[in-house]
């Protein structure tokens, strides 16, 4: 049986126009939204526990 390949013209997927400004500020606030929440999750650093030297 043969398959169906469906070509892309990935040139104007998405539209030809240029973003609004309502778009741009939109996009940077996600963007900066999710570099905090990575940012977050990746300093989670586990805490090394401190023994006290004891001599017997």
């Amino acid at each position: 049986m043969k398959t169906k390949k469906i070509d892309l013209d990935v040139d104007y997927i998405g539209g030809q126009g240029s973003l609004t400004d309502a778009e741009e500020k939109a996009l940077s606030e996600f963007f900066r939204q999710s570099k905090k929440t990575s940012n977050r999750a990746g300093n989670k650093r586990t805490t090394q526990v401190k023994r006290p030297n004891v001599t017997a």
